[in-house]
């Protein structure tokens, strides 16, 4: 988790957690992602998105148990045709927070904040939580990519060995022979 520079805080507050405030007990903060939010991040893969985040604050004896849901949809390009790729996030993610002397994120788990800081920006947890969702290959089903990028694709394409190239080679021929009749 990452902390936020002051020059990003302006940016992302509507993404800030009053923990201090907070009685003991469960809390729900509802957050919209969309398009402006990568922009913000300085992500140009997602051109745009759609996406409802739940965060629950459970706060019990001085720790903070958050719980993060991600569900909607992001549009990206795909690595096989450069189209545009709809898709769908559904996502979770747990950290605890405890305040301390100083700010401490080496744990995937655990977050230590200053006893300074009376909120906590949650940006960037759903911003790495958004996009650890997504795979790291983003290509359409076979046979819905764009048929003239594919056409180009296996015209050029060095290596033939490989599955998802036959694959593609086959279902390319099936719609060449198609389009003949």
């Amino acid at each position: 988790m990452r902390e936020l520079k002051q020059s990003e805080m302006g940016k992302f507050s509507e993404y800030n957690v009053p923990l201090k405030t907070l009685s003991q007990g469960e809390h729900t903060f509802n957050f919209h992602i969309g398009e402006q939010f990568f922009a913000n991040m300085e992500n140009t893969d997602i051109h745009a998105a759609d996406l409802e985040v739940k965060l629950t604050v459970n706060y019990r004896a001085e720790r903070y148990a958050l719980h993060f849901e991600v569900t909607g949809d992001v549009t990206v390009l795909c690595d096989r045709c450069l189209d545009d790729l709809v898709y769908p996030i559904e996502a979770e993610y747990d950290v605890m927070v405890e305040y301390g002397d100083d700010y401490n994120c080496d744990s995937d788990d655990l977050l230590i904040i200053p006893w300074s800081d009376r909120e906590l920006n949650v940006a960037y947890t759903i911003y790495d939580t958004v996009v650890l969702a997504l795979p790291m290959k983003r290509v359409h089903p076979l046979g819905k990519c764009n048929r003239q990028m594919s056409a180009q694709l296996r015209k050029y394409r060095t290596r033939t060995d490989d599955e998802d190239a036959e694959l593609e080679n086959d279902l390319i021929d099936e719609i060449d022979q198609i389009d003949a009749e």
